[in-house]
Protein backbone atom coordinates (compact mmCIF):
# COMPACT_ATOMS: atom_id res chain seq x y z
CA UNK A 1 0.00 0.00 0.00
CA UNK A 2 0.63 3.42 -0.31
CA UNK A 3 -0.38 6.75 1.75
CA UNK A 4 -2.81 9.14 -0.67
CA UNK A 5 -3.40 11.76 2.16
CA UNK A 6 -2.81 12.35 6.16
CA UNK A 7 -4.93 14.78 8.15
CA UNK A 8 -4.01 15.31 11.97
CA UNK A 9 -5.96 17.33 14.18
CA UNK A 10 -4.20 18.35 17.90
CA UNK A 11 -0.98 16.41 16.82
CA UNK A 12 2.28 18.07 18.00
CA UNK A 13 2.62 21.00 15.99
CA UNK A 14 1.06 19.79 12.60
CA UNK A 15 -1.19 22.48 11.31
CA UNK A 16 -3.69 19.92 10.50
CA UNK A 17 -3.91 20.23 6.78
CA UNK A 18 -4.32 17.70 4.75
CA UNK A 19 -1.34 16.54 3.01
CA UNK A 20 -1.29 14.81 -0.61
CA UNK A 21 1.92 12.09 -0.83
CA UNK A 22 3.14 10.93 -4.37
CA UNK A 23 2.53 7.27 -4.37
CA UNK A 24 6.66 6.35 -4.42
CA UNK A 25 9.16 9.08 -3.19
CA UNK A 26 8.80 11.81 -0.99
CA UNK A 27 10.74 15.13 0.40
CA UNK A 28 9.74 16.96 3.46
CA UNK A 29 12.57 20.13 3.75
CA UNK A 30 12.88 21.97 6.78
CA UNK A 31 14.49 23.69 9.94
CA UNK A 32 14.97 21.74 13.20
CA UNK A 33 11.84 21.98 15.00
CA UNK A 34 9.71 22.77 12.00
CA UNK A 35 7.74 19.87 11.90
CA UNK A 36 9.25 17.39 9.83
CA UNK A 37 9.98 14.56 12.39
CA UNK A 38 6.31 15.24 13.59
CA UNK A 39 5.06 14.02 10.48
CA UNK A 40 6.82 11.22 10.32
CA UNK A 41 5.41 10.77 14.43
CA UNK A 42 2.13 10.76 13.28
CA UNK A 43 2.57 7.91 10.46
CA UNK A 44 4.23 5.64 12.49
CA UNK A 45 1.95 6.11 15.22
CA UNK A 46 -1.24 4.45 12.69
CA UNK A 47 1.93 1.77 12.16
CA UNK A 48 2.64 0.76 15.73
CA UNK A 49 0.30 2.43 18.28
CA UNK A 50 3.36 4.47 19.77
CA UNK A 51 5.63 7.10 19.27
CA UNK A 52 9.43 6.49 18.18
CA UNK A 53 10.12 9.35 20.23
CA UNK A 54 9.00 9.28 23.49
CA UNK A 55 7.04 7.20 25.82
CA UNK A 56 5.22 10.00 27.03
CA UNK A 57 1.93 9.93 25.17
CA UNK A 58 0.49 13.19 26.64
CA UNK A 59 3.58 14.92 24.64
CA UNK A 60 1.79 14.41 21.68
CA UNK A 61 -1.03 16.88 22.09
CA UNK A 62 -0.79 20.00 21.25
CA UNK A 63 -0.83 22.71 23.51
CA UNK A 64 -4.28 23.19 25.89
CA UNK A 65 -6.06 20.01 24.22
CA UNK A 66 -7.16 16.58 25.09
CA UNK A 67 -7.14 14.29 22.19
CA UNK A 68 -5.00 14.06 19.30
CA UNK A 69 -6.50 12.56 16.04
CA UNK A 70 -4.47 10.83 12.76
CA UNK A 71 -6.37 9.70 9.80
CA UNK A 72 -5.01 8.42 6.71
CA UNK A 73 -6.89 7.51 2.88
CA UNK A 74 -4.69 4.42 1.24
CA UNK A 75 -4.43 4.48 -2.21
CA UNK A 76 -7.04 2.13 -2.68
CA UNK A 77 -8.98 4.54 -0.74
CA UNK A 78 -9.21 2.71 2.57
CA UNK A 79 -9.87 4.95 5.33
CA UNK A 80 -7.44 4.43 8.97
CA UNK A 81 -6.97 6.22 11.85
CA UNK A 82 -6.72 6.56 15.52
CA UNK A 83 -7.91 8.82 18.55
CA UNK A 84 -6.22 9.11 22.02
CA UNK A 85 -7.05 10.99 24.60
CA UNK A 86 -4.09 11.59 26.75
CA UNK A 87 -5.73 12.02 29.62
CA UNK A 88 -8.58 9.17 29.97
CA UNK A 89 -5.85 6.93 28.00
CA UNK A 90 -8.95 6.29 25.98
CA UNK A 91 -7.79 5.02 21.86
CA UNK A 92 -10.30 4.83 19.23
CA UNK A 93 -9.25 2.83 16.25
CA UNK A 94 -11.35 3.09 12.77
CA UNK A 95 -10.87 1.00 9.60
CA UNK A 96 -13.37 2.08 6.80
CA UNK A 97 -15.16 3.80 9.54
CA UNK A 98 -15.46 0.25 11.21
CA UNK A 99 -14.57 0.67 14.86
CA UNK A 100 -11.30 -2.35 16.01
CA UNK A 101 -11.02 -2.91 19.52
CA UNK A 102 -7.00 -3.77 18.91
CA UNK A 103 -4.13 -2.44 17.46
CA UNK A 104 -2.96 -5.27 15.41
CA UNK A 105 -6.38 -4.64 13.49
CA UNK A 106 -4.62 -1.09 12.47
CA UNK A 107 -1.11 -2.82 12.02
CA UNK A 108 -2.17 -5.53 9.98
CA UNK A 109 -3.19 -2.84 6.81
CA UNK A 110 -0.47 -0.67 7.16
CA UNK A 111 3.40 -1.36 7.61
CA UNK A 112 5.65 1.23 8.71
CA UNK A 113 9.16 1.41 9.35
CA UNK A 114 11.65 4.43 10.07
CA UNK A 115 15.21 5.10 10.53
CA UNK A 116 16.43 8.12 12.36
CA UNK A 117 18.71 9.27 14.73
CA UNK A 118 17.31 7.13 17.76
CA UNK A 119 17.63 4.18 15.34
CA UNK A 120 21.35 3.77 16.28
CA UNK A 121 19.71 2.16 19.71
CA UNK A 122 19.82 -1.30 17.32
CA UNK A 123 23.65 -1.22 18.04
CA UNK A 124 23.83 0.38 21.31
CA UNK A 125 20.33 -0.19 22.78
CA UNK A 126 20.91 -3.91 23.50
CA UNK A 127 19.20 -7.02 23.36
CA UNK A 128 15.45 -5.32 23.36
CA UNK A 129 16.43 -3.01 20.49
CA UNK A 130 16.96 -6.08 18.12
CA UNK A 131 13.99 -8.11 19.37
CA UNK A 132 11.40 -5.36 18.29
CA UNK A 133 13.31 -5.03 15.10
CA UNK A 134 13.22 -8.66 14.16
CA UNK A 135 9.63 -9.45 15.46
CA UNK A 136 8.08 -6.48 13.93
CA UNK A 137 9.50 -8.03 10.39
CA UNK A 138 8.11 -11.19 11.80
CA UNK A 139 4.69 -10.09 12.88
CA UNK A 140 4.08 -9.27 8.83
CA UNK A 141 6.18 -11.85 7.16
CA UNK A 142 4.70 -15.09 9.19
CA UNK A 143 1.18 -15.04 9.40
CA UNK A 144 0.72 -16.83 12.77
CA UNK A 145 3.53 -15.59 14.01
CA UNK A 146 1.04 -12.93 16.06
CA UNK A 147 -0.88 -15.72 17.34
CA UNK A 148 2.34 -17.44 18.52
CA UNK A 149 3.91 -14.43 20.29
CA UNK A 150 0.28 -14.16 21.76
CA UNK A 151 0.45 -17.37 23.33
CA UNK A 152 3.82 -17.40 24.29
CA UNK A 153 3.69 -14.38 26.46
CA UNK A 154 0.15 -16.01 28.12
CA UNK A 155 2.63 -18.93 29.21
CA UNK A 156 5.81 -16.61 30.09
CA UNK A 157 3.19 -14.31 32.30
CA UNK A 158 1.93 -17.38 34.17
CA UNK A 159 5.50 -19.44 34.15
CA UNK A 160 6.93 -16.02 35.82
CA UNK A 161 3.60 -15.38 38.60
CA UNK A 162 4.44 -19.06 39.71
CA UNK A 163 7.75 -18.86 40.39
CA UNK A 164 7.08 -15.78 42.58
CA UNK A 165 4.45 -17.09 44.72
CA UNK A 166 6.44 -20.16 45.00
CA UNK A 167 3.76 -22.05 43.29
CA UNK A 168 3.26 -25.97 43.97
CA UNK A 169 6.30 -27.93 42.35
CA UNK A 170 3.94 -30.03 40.33
CA UNK A 171 1.83 -27.03 38.75
CA UNK A 172 5.19 -25.14 38.28
CA UNK A 173 6.71 -28.44 36.42
CA UNK A 174 3.31 -27.70 34.21
CA UNK A 175 3.72 -24.33 33.11
CA UNK A 176 7.60 -25.14 32.46
CA UNK A 177 6.87 -27.83 30.10
CA UNK A 178 4.16 -25.85 28.53
CA UNK A 179 6.76 -22.55 28.77
CA UNK A 180 9.40 -25.18 26.56
CA UNK A 181 6.70 -26.12 24.09
CA UNK A 182 5.90 -22.40 23.05
CA UNK A 183 9.68 -21.27 23.33
CA UNK A 184 10.45 -24.21 20.53
CA UNK A 185 7.68 -23.18 18.49
CA UNK A 186 8.41 -18.87 18.30
CA UNK A 187 12.27 -19.86 18.33
CA UNK A 188 11.67 -22.15 15.25
CA UNK A 189 9.84 -19.46 13.70
CA UNK A 190 12.00 -16.49 14.45
CA UNK A 191 15.32 -19.24 12.82
CA UNK A 192 13.04 -19.19 9.33
CA UNK A 193 12.70 -15.35 9.36
CA UNK A 194 16.41 -15.03 10.44
CA UNK A 195 17.56 -17.49 7.59
CA UNK A 196 15.18 -15.51 4.60
CA UNK A 197 16.51 -12.30 6.51
CA UNK A 198 19.88 -12.76 5.83
CA UNK A 199 19.77 -13.86 2.35
CA UNK A 200 18.15 -10.56 1.56
CA UNK A 201 20.21 -8.15 3.58
CA UNK A 202 23.24 -9.83 1.75
CA UNK A 203 21.38 -8.39 -0.92
CA UNK A 204 21.37 -4.67 0.43
CA UNK A 205 24.75 -4.45 2.05
CA UNK A 206 25.98 -5.22 -1.82
CA UNK A 207 24.11 -1.66 -2.62
CA UNK A 208 25.21 -0.13 0.22
CA UNK A 209 28.09 -0.97 1.80
CA UNK A 210 30.08 -3.31 -1.33
CA UNK A 211 33.45 -3.03 0.38
CA UNK A 212 32.87 -4.83 3.38
CA UNK A 213 29.14 -7.04 2.50
CA UNK A 214 30.71 -10.12 2.24
CA UNK A 215 32.71 -10.14 6.02
CA UNK A 216 29.50 -9.06 7.94
CA UNK A 217 27.82 -12.00 9.41
CA UNK A 218 25.04 -11.99 11.28
CA UNK A 219 24.28 -14.57 14.40
CA UNK A 220 20.80 -15.30 16.10
CA UNK A 221 20.79 -16.68 19.57
CA UNK A 222 17.77 -18.21 20.46
CA UNK A 223 17.65 -17.49 24.05
CA UNK A 224 19.13 -20.50 25.59
CA UNK A 225 22.22 -22.93 24.41
CA UNK A 226 21.83 -24.32 20.37
CA UNK A 227 23.30 -27.16 21.66
CA UNK A 228 20.59 -27.89 24.78
CA UNK A 229 17.11 -28.73 25.19
CA UNK A 230 15.59 -25.69 27.28
CA UNK A 231 14.12 -28.00 29.54
CA UNK A 232 17.42 -29.15 31.46
CA UNK A 233 18.50 -25.59 31.06
CA UNK A 234 15.44 -24.93 32.83
CA UNK A 235 15.89 -27.78 35.95
CA UNK A 236 19.47 -26.72 36.10
CA UNK A 237 18.81 -22.94 36.83
CA UNK A 238 16.12 -23.22 38.56
CA UNK A 239 17.06 -21.88 42.00
CA UNK A 240 18.67 -19.12 40.13
CA UNK A 241 15.20 -18.24 38.71
CA UNK A 242 13.77 -18.59 41.96
CA UNK A 243 15.97 -16.02 43.38
CA UNK A 244 15.30 -13.38 40.76
CA UNK A 245 11.60 -14.52 40.51
CA UNK A 246 11.29 -14.45 36.68
CA UNK A 247 12.10 -17.16 33.74
CA UNK A 248 15.69 -16.38 32.55
CA UNK A 249 15.80 -18.21 29.11
CA UNK A 250 13.33 -18.94 26.54
CA UNK A 251 12.63 -17.23 23.22
CA UNK A 252 11.76 -13.69 24.54
CA UNK A 253 15.83 -13.26 25.40
CA UNK A 254 16.49 -14.43 22.12
CA UNK A 255 19.08 -11.50 20.27
CA UNK A 256 20.61 -11.12 17.18
CA UNK A 257 24.08 -9.55 16.77
CA UNK A 258 25.82 -7.85 13.50
CA UNK A 259 29.58 -8.64 13.66
CA UNK A 260 32.62 -7.96 11.24
CA UNK A 261 35.85 -9.64 11.04
CA UNK A 262 34.64 -11.61 14.45
CA UNK A 263 33.64 -8.40 16.49
CA UNK A 264 30.61 -6.22 17.02
CA UNK A 265 30.28 -4.35 14.11
CA UNK A 266 29.37 -1.32 15.81
CA UNK A 267 32.98 -0.39 17.14
CA UNK A 268 34.74 -0.82 13.65
CA UNK A 269 32.45 1.16 11.49
CA UNK A 270 32.23 5.05 11.43
CA UNK A 271 29.24 6.88 11.88
CA UNK A 272 28.61 7.33 7.62
CA UNK A 273 28.72 3.22 7.72
CA UNK A 274 26.78 3.12 10.54
CA UNK A 275 23.66 4.53 8.93
CA UNK A 276 24.28 2.89 6.06
CA UNK A 277 24.33 -0.38 7.98
CA UNK A 278 21.19 0.40 9.20
CA UNK A 279 19.60 1.65 5.94
CA UNK A 280 20.27 -2.20 4.78
CA UNK A 281 19.04 -3.35 7.01
CA UNK A 282 15.45 -1.59 6.73
CA UNK A 283 15.20 -1.78 3.64
CA UNK A 284 16.15 -5.77 3.64
CA UNK A 285 13.15 -5.79 6.15
CA UNK A 286 10.91 -3.80 4.21
CA UNK A 287 11.52 -6.03 0.87
CA UNK A 288 10.94 -9.74 3.07
CA UNK A 289 7.36 -7.44 3.79
CA UNK A 290 6.71 -6.81 -0.14
CA UNK A 291 7.60 -10.19 -0.83
CA UNK A 292 4.63 -11.85 1.22
CA UNK A 293 2.23 -9.48 -0.80
CA UNK A 294 0.08 -9.25 2.58
CA UNK A 295 1.19 -5.20 2.80
CA UNK A 296 3.48 -2.87 0.74
CA UNK A 297 5.58 -1.00 3.40
CA UNK A 298 6.21 2.25 4.13
CA UNK A 299 9.52 3.58 4.99
CA UNK A 300 10.24 7.28 6.59
CA UNK A 301 13.69 8.21 6.95
CA UNK A 302 14.55 10.97 9.17
CA UNK A 303 17.45 13.55 8.19
CA UNK A 304 18.30 11.81 5.36
CA UNK A 305 21.82 14.15 5.09
CA UNK A 306 23.12 13.13 8.62
CA UNK A 307 26.20 11.47 8.90
CA UNK A 308 26.22 11.00 4.70
CA UNK A 309 28.16 12.11 2.32
CA UNK A 310 27.27 13.20 -1.38
CA UNK A 311 28.89 9.92 -2.14
CA UNK A 312 26.70 7.87 0.35
CA UNK A 313 23.64 9.35 -0.58
CA UNK A 314 24.03 8.44 -4.08
CA UNK A 315 24.42 4.79 -3.23
CA UNK A 316 20.78 5.40 -0.94
CA UNK A 317 19.39 6.81 -4.50
CA UNK A 318 20.02 3.74 -6.26
CA UNK A 319 19.14 1.22 -3.52
CA UNK A 320 15.60 3.20 -2.73
CA UNK A 321 15.28 2.92 -6.87
CA UNK A 322 14.92 -1.44 -6.32
CA UNK A 323 12.59 -1.11 -3.61
CA UNK A 324 9.11 -1.73 -4.12
CA UNK A 325 7.23 1.12 -1.71
CA UNK A 326 6.44 4.11 -0.84
CA UNK A 327 9.68 5.91 0.93
CA UNK A 328 9.29 9.19 2.94
CA UNK A 329 12.31 11.50 3.28
CA UNK A 330 13.05 14.45 5.68
CA UNK A 331 16.02 17.21 5.07
CA UNK A 332 17.09 20.33 6.56
CA UNK A 333 18.81 21.49 3.22
CA UNK A 334 17.22 21.20 0.01
CA UNK A 335 20.84 20.88 -1.47
CA UNK A 336 21.34 17.79 0.67
CA UNK A 337 18.82 15.99 -1.47
CA UNK A 338 20.24 16.52 -4.98
CA UNK A 339 21.62 12.87 -5.54
CA UNK A 340 18.47 11.81 -4.21
CA UNK A 341 16.16 12.81 -6.51
CA UNK A 342 15.00 11.19 -9.39
CA UNK A 343 15.69 12.68 -13.26
CA UNK A 344 12.33 11.52 -14.17
CA UNK A 345 10.54 14.01 -11.65
CA UNK A 346 8.67 11.05 -10.24
CA UNK A 347 8.64 12.50 -6.98
CA UNK A 348 6.80 15.41 -4.78
CA UNK A 349 8.42 17.93 -2.59
CA UNK A 350 7.04 19.57 0.58
CA UNK A 351 8.39 22.40 2.65
CA UNK A 352 7.92 22.10 6.42
CA UNK A 353 7.46 25.86 8.66
CA UNK A 354 5.90 26.39 12.01
CA UNK A 355 3.76 22.94 11.43
CA UNK A 356 2.42 24.09 8.01
CA UNK A 357 3.24 21.62 5.25
CA UNK A 358 2.97 23.30 1.26
CA UNK A 359 3.85 21.00 -1.74
CA UNK A 360 6.68 22.89 -3.58
CA UNK A 361 6.65 23.09 -7.20
CA UNK A 362 10.19 22.89 -9.24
Amino acid sequence: MSVSSLITQNFRNLSGKKIVFHPDLNFFIGDNGSGKSSLLEALFYLGHGKSFRTTKTETLVSFDHEQFVANITDNQDRRMGISRNVFTSQTEIRVDGQRQSRLSDLAKNIAVQIVTPESFKLFFGGPKERRRFIDLGLFHVKHDFAKQWRDFSKVLKQRNAGIRSLMEPGLRRYWTELFCQHSELVAQSRQEYINEFIDELNVWLGLLLPSIADEIAVQYSRGWNKKRQLLDVLDENEDKELKYGSSLYGAHKFDVKFILHKNPIDFQLSRGQQKLFLLALTFAQAKLIEKVKRVKPILLIDDIGAELDTRSRGLVSDAIKELNCQVILTAIDKLVLAPLVPDDENYQMFHVEHGEISAMSE
